[in-house]
Order: structure tokens, then C-alpha cells, then sequence
């Protein structure tokens, strides 16, 4: 372990290659944590419950009380749109499938986007920081056959070079794949959650609509 930890002292062979995965380390954990906060804690909702209490206060012809409790959710994607669609309705005599359906759709426009902000990124960083790894490895590589070829150099000096250059190669790779494999993860749990967010918005938004236009 402490060879490892050597590996990102400024003299040593490859520790350009180390500091470079730890800054994509720092940049993953930043995009992570803050894509979690706001997909699954600020934007995520228990969509069957809301839209249950949607339609029941559409259904009674109670746009108010339906835009109140959307208006409680406001940060979460789904109330966000359905707000929309239901002033739309209210400010309509007759509100017609076009008309919510219209406001519906640039709501979507607004919101979707910002559920796939930076996500992702942590995908590019699993592929670089797999990369950087590599070119790690194959410069250490380097260090250690030109070790075991160089000429005019004693037999334990080179025992040292051919040691240090495996050391290299190890450690970077290890690194490398200790960033990419947790990047890709968190990747695609937080694009599998966006999905299923936007699959509700699409299936929620089209019922209310429905509901909207074959209410009046």
C-alpha cells in the first residue's frame, strides 16, 4: 500500500498519470453526489400516489385543489409538468387535447434536460480513467524492458529500473480501474432512474390529458 500511495510523489516515473486519475476521481464524486440529490431526492416522486390524487381532483372538477398540491411538489419533475397542463386546462372554457397537450409538452422541454445534466459525464470518466490506466501500464512497460536492455548498467540496478517500471504499470492500472468501475456504476443507476422518471412523466401526462379533455 505504500508503494501505491509512492506512486504519486512529483519524482516518480508515472505519477503524472496518478494525479490525473485522482482529479477524474474528485470530478466523478462531485457529478455523483450531486445528480443523486437531484434526481432521486429533489426530482423523484411516488408517481402512482400523486396522480391518483390528481385525477380524483380532476375528476371532481377541482382545479384548485389539484394545482395546490402540485404546487407543494414543485421540485419534482412530474408535479412540475402536470402544474402546467392543469392551468392550461383551467384557463380554457373548453379545454381542448391540443391546448394541455401543448403545455404538457414545454414542460417536458424544460425538465427533461436538467434530469440528464452531467449524468453523463461519469460515463466519459469510467472510459477515460480506463484509458489513462492503460497508457499507464504500457509507459510503465517501457521503463521496465529498456530497464533489462539498457547497456552498461549492473545487474541489480537493472533488478531496481525493471521493479519500478512493473510497480509503475501495476499502480496505474489498479487506479485507473479503481475510478472507471464505480464511474460506470453510479452512471448507470442514475440513467436508469432519469429513464424511469421520464417513462412516468410520459405515461402520466398522457393520461391526464386524456382525462382533461374526456372530463369536459
Amino acid at each position: 500500500m505504500s508503494e501505491f500511495w509512492h506512486s504519486f510523489s512529483p519524482g516518480m516515473s508515472g505519477a503524472v498519470f496518478m494525479w490525473v486519475l485522482a482529479i477524474l476521481a474528485a470530478i466523478m464524486l462531485a457529478i455523483a453526489i450531486e445528480r443523486f440529490q437531484f434526481i432521486f431526492t429533489k426530482s423523484n416522486i411516488n408517481a402512482p400516489k400523486f396522480m391518483a390524487l390528481v385525477r380524483k381532483y380532476v375528476q371532481a372538477k377541482d382545479f384548485k385543489r389539484a394545482m395546490a398540491l402540485c404546487n407543494s411538489l414543485r421540485e419534482k419533475a412530474l408535479a412540475q409538468i402536470i402544474l402546467l397542463g392543469l392551468i392550461k386546462a383551467s384557463r380554457m372554457k373548453t379545454p381542448t387535447f391540443r391546448g394541455v397537450q401543448n403545455a404538457v409538452d414545454e414542460g417536458t422541454l424544460e425538465v427533461i434536460p436538467k434530469l440528464q445534466s452531467r449524468t453523463g459525464y461519469l460515463n466519459m470518466i469510467g472510459n477515460v480513467a480506463t484509458l489513462i490506466g492503460l497508457m499507464g501500464t504500457i509507459f510503465g512497460l517501457i521503463i521496465a524492458f529498456r530497464s533489462v536492455s539498457a547497456p552498461g548498467i549492473d545487474v541489480a540496478e537493472k533488478s531496481r529500473l525493471l521493479a519500478h517500471g512493473i510497480s509503475v504499470a501495476m499502480n496505474t492500472t489498479l487506479f485507473g480501474l479503481a475510478v472507471a468501475i464505480p464511474s460506470i456504476i453510479l452512471y448507470t443507476i442514475l440513467h436508469n432512474k432519469t429513464n424511469q422518471i421520464i417513462d412516468e412523466i410520459d405515461e402520466h401526462t398522457v393520461k391526464l390529458v386524456n382525462l382533461i379533455t374526456e372530463e369536459e
